[in-house]
C-alpha cells in the first residue's frame, strides 16, 4: 500500500479508482485502512478544488417550504404579514435577525445559510 497526497487531477482520478475497487473492504485490514486513507485524502482534494457554495437563503426558505408541504400562508408565523412573506420570497426585503431566529427555530433551516 502506497499512499501519496493528491496533487493533481490525475492523482485524484487514480485515488477515485482505486477506492472504486477498494469498496466493501473489511474494517481493521490492510484494505480497510488504506480505503479510508484514500476517502480521507480523496475529500480534502475535492473540498479544495470542488467547493461546494452554500445555497442561498431564500431557495433554502423556499426548499424548506417544499419539503414540508407549505404555502405562503404558513410562513406568516415566520416572516410577519402575507405582504411581508411576498417581499421576503421576491427578494425585494431582507431577512431580519428576528426572522432568522424564527425560521431556525420553527424550520430547522441553520443560521449560517440564513445569514449569508
Amino acid at each position: 500500500m502506497e499512499i501519496r497526497p493528491i496533487k493533481t487531477e490525475q492523482d485524484y482520478n487514480s485515488a477515485i479508482k482505486r477506492i472504486e475497487e477498494l469498496w466493501g473492504a473489511k474494517k481493521d485490514t490492510l484494505k480497510g485502512d488504506e480505503l479510508d486513507l484514500l476517502v480521507t485524502l480523496v475529500e480534502s482534494y475535492e473540498m479544495k478544488h470542488y467547493p461546494i457554495a452554500p445555497p442561498d437563503p431564500i431557495d433554502a426558505i423556499k426548499f424548506r417550504m417544499e419539503q414540508m408541504g407549505m404555502t405562503k400562508d404558513d410562513m406568516v408565523k415566520y416572516l410577519g404579514s402575507q405582504s411581508r412573506v411576498s417581499e421576503i420570497l421576491n427578494r425585494k426585503r431582507k431577512l431580519t435577525l428576528k426572522m432568522v431566529k424564527s425560521l431556525y427555530k420553527g424550520l430547522k433551516i441553520p443560521a449560517e445559510i440564513l445569514l449569508a
